[in-house]
């Protein structure tokens, strides 16, 4: 595995005591130690303390608890995270998997008690939407593939991968080379009808399984697992066992069972069990629990929370913009660790600060020969970010071209810049020319609602870097506002005239437009939906009929320049700052238009959520504290205004076909306070 760069734990394999002792005394993670050889399923031990690492390798290698199987032993990390295994089909070459499943070991509820052979499973996991289904065929199950085969044994059959999806990505815990139990019994179930299991098990001895096609049901399938009294430890054996009619669409398994004459009888400790599908994971589990109740025998014990580690991830966590994988805080990290090499960059023209919506560069100041009257230039770069994975899953792409032109030239605006042209770079691993056109007739539209031009960008096709047909994209817009001359304009925020009092305007926006989408489709995942369902919310502006979700979620970033520009232009001295709201929400970006003396106090029952964002708040179980951190929640841009104006802004703004709020005020900031203090976040209570 080290060889062939597949993720793994840190391990080392042993065949004497003494040396497996020492490695034991030299690390300091957490172990788990295996038996190399099989063992019914039960040769593995979980130490918790140095002392029980020692007892359990005496056990296995001196005193031969697991017979020949702890001859030889692993002593692995011990990897934290939720556990899912894979099953897949090989010819050697190809690789078919079967929808990731998560098997239950410990023998009581809540995951109590001794390991066991597996008291039920459930599938497909939640935990391993799509794009992670892909990342381990491609970083873990081909590599293996790929790798036995050009050491001399190819593989060849249904080869079984435990992992663990630890937060740096699924890392491989075992293989086997069967289909598992009782994964293969909650896997088969979700084949097709018309896929045929005895032709890809002849393609795979025959090498040709490229040309088998594996369809999987979109189901969920349960399986719970009716165990002998005692077991994992002894157990009696001949208990008769009654069978009342199996309800439709249930399968009995037979496992420990034998025919004593005409009567059915326990033969082993793991006796019998119930498999349901269903087209939700609930009544899955549902009817896989009813078919356990036709199973009648003396001392029988079987789990009742099959499938809980779902349900507890659906019910009761609360998801966090960290928790999908994006850190705001590491963000902010960052920015503050490159300040000082970006301040190395400070020349004529700029003082090379980062950290505003956008950066400035004043031409008469770089030099003398420029026209003093020069306007400042003021730059902006960004992207769509994981909004893109919708738009690969929808087949959807000018609407993201739309969105890379809006994030940039909103930051423009909120400094008093009027956009002038733009560039992007489109970067893929196998240029599509139907997607990227699609794509780059997004961005001139963009261009066109900014009123600014489309005068260059780049293609670069980069095979091996991007998966399949998967690309990414980067912006830039370059704007202008004149500081000297006629028609001078101070750069925004006017951060020395605003006074505590100035009134807080917001713009409506179109739905998350560009952030926060990670979380968003965390969300969609734990909600178990397609990106093709109906959408279950309307966006701003829009009705649901008809829309698919990943249609709606798709729906462009609002941009905001025209409408600014104006209003701009009619009362140049009564705005005073706009914020731009992205990553980071109300919170991070409200701030960055104000001095150190004021805070935006702002009240967010002054405006109704859209329905979107209160559906992404109930089905991810996201507090109102993280939504105004991670989403726009409805706001697109804010304004801080004169209070004797804010009619007339406001008019401006309305005038423009813009919903207008009045959301709060500035007031002084007490020490140690915030600079975006929100209140009536029990409004977003769902």
């Amino acid at each position: 595995m080290q060889r062939h760069q597949i993720p793994t734990a840190e391990f080392g394999n042993f065949s004497d005591y003494e040396s497996a002792a020492k490695y034991l005394d030299s690390v300091n993670h957490n172990v788990v130690i295996k038996a190399d050889g099989l063992a019914g399923g039960k040769g593995v031990v979980i130490p918790t303390t140095k002392e029980e690492a020692h007892q359990a390798l005496r056990e296995m290698m001196l005193e031969h608890q697991f017979g020949k199987a702890g001859d030889e032993v692993v002593i692995e990390e011990f990897m934290e995270g939720d556990e899912l295994s894979v099953l897949t089909f090989s010819d050697g070459y190809t690789i078919r998997s079967l929808p990731p499943a998560q098997d239950h070991k410990r023998i009581f509820d809540g995951d109590q008690g001794p390991n066991t052979g597996g008291m039920g499973c459930y599938a497909p996991t939640r935990i391993a939407p799509k794009e992670v289904r892909e990342q381990i065929d491609r970083t873990i199950i081909q590599p293996s593939i790929d790798g036995m085969r050009r050491d001399g044994f190819p593989f060849v059959g249904i080869l079984f991968t435990g992992l663990m999806m630890t937060k740096n990505g699924p890392k491989v815990l075992e293989y086997n080379v069967r289909g598992g139990d009782p994964e293969t019994q909650t896997l088969l179930p979700l084949l097709s009808k018309d896929t045929d299991l005895a032709q890809i098990m002849v393609a795979c001895t025959e090498h040709w399984l490229d040309g088998v096609s594996v369809k999987v049901e979109d189901n969920y399938s349960t399986t719970v697992v009716a165990v002998a009294g005692g077991y994992p430890g002894s157990y009696a054996k001949g208990k008769t066992i009654t069978l009342d009619p199996s309800p439709a669409g249930t399968l009995i398994f037979h496992a420990g069972t034998t025919l004593s004459g005409n009567e059915l009888q326990t033969s082993g400790g793991r006796v019998i069990a119930a498999t349901a599908t269903a087209a939700t994971l609930e009544e899955a589990v549902s009817k896989s629990y009813e078919g356990v109740a036709t199973i009648h025998f003396d001392g029988m014990f079987y789990r009742k929370d099959i499938a809980h580690r779902a349900f507890r991830q659906t019910a009761d966590t609360s998801l966090t913009y960290a928790q999908a994988g994006v850190s705001i805080d590491a963000g902010n990290e960052l920015v503050n660790r490159i300040k000082s090499s970006v301040a190395r960059t400070k020349r004529p023209g700029t003082d090379a600060v980062i950290g505003g919506f956008g950066g400035l560069f004043s031409l008469p100041a770089a030099n003398s020969q420029y026209h003093p009257h020069s306007p400042t230039l003021i730059g902006a770069i960004d992207g769509v970010g994981t909004k893109l994975k919708i738009a690969h899953a929808v087949g959807i792409h000018d609407t993201v071209g739309i969105d890379l032109v809006a994030m940039n030239v909103n930051d423009l605006v909120v400094q008093g810049a009027e956009p002038l042209f733009f560039l992007d770079c489109y970067s893929c691993g196998h240029l599509d020319v139907p997607t990227a056109t699609a794509f780059v007739t997004g961005v001139a539209e963009g261009c066109v609602q900014a009123g600014c031009a489309l005068i260059g960008g780049e293609t670069a096709e980069m095979p091996g870097l991007f998966v399949d047909d998967s690309y990414d994209a980067v912006g830039a817009a370059v704007g202008a506002i004149n500081t000297t001359g006629d028609n001078a304009r101070k750069i925004l925020p006017h951060t020395d005239s605003m006074r505590a009092g100035d009134v807080l305007l917001a713009l409506g926006s179109s739905g998350p437009h560009s952030n926060g989408y990670s979380l968003v489709r965390k969300i969609v995942e734990r909600a178990g939906l397609n990106y093709t369902d109906p959408a279950p919310f309307s966006m701003p502006g829009q009705s649901t009929a008809n829309v698919s979700l990943g249609a709606a979620l798709l729906t462009p970033t609002r941009i905001y320049v025209k409408p600014i520009l104006h209003a701009l232009a009619s009362h140049p001295s009564a705005i005073k700052g706009l914020a731009h709201i992205t990553g980071g929400g109300l919170v991070e970006n409200v701030p960055r238009m104000l001095p150190s003396t004021l805070t935006a106090s702002i009240d967010v029952s002054t405006w109704a959520q859209p329905p979107v964002f209160s559906w992404l708040q109930r089905a991810g179980n996201v507090s109102a504290a993280e939504m105004a951190r991670a989403f726009n929640c409805g706001i697109g841009m804010i304004i801080a205004v004169d209070s004797a104006s804010e009619a007339a802004v406001r008019q401006s703004f309305e005038s423009q076909g813009e919903n207008v709020y009045r959301i709060g005020e500035l007031r002084a900031r007490a020490e140690g306070e915030e600079g975006c203090v929100l209140s009536g976040l029990e409004s977003w209570a769902v």
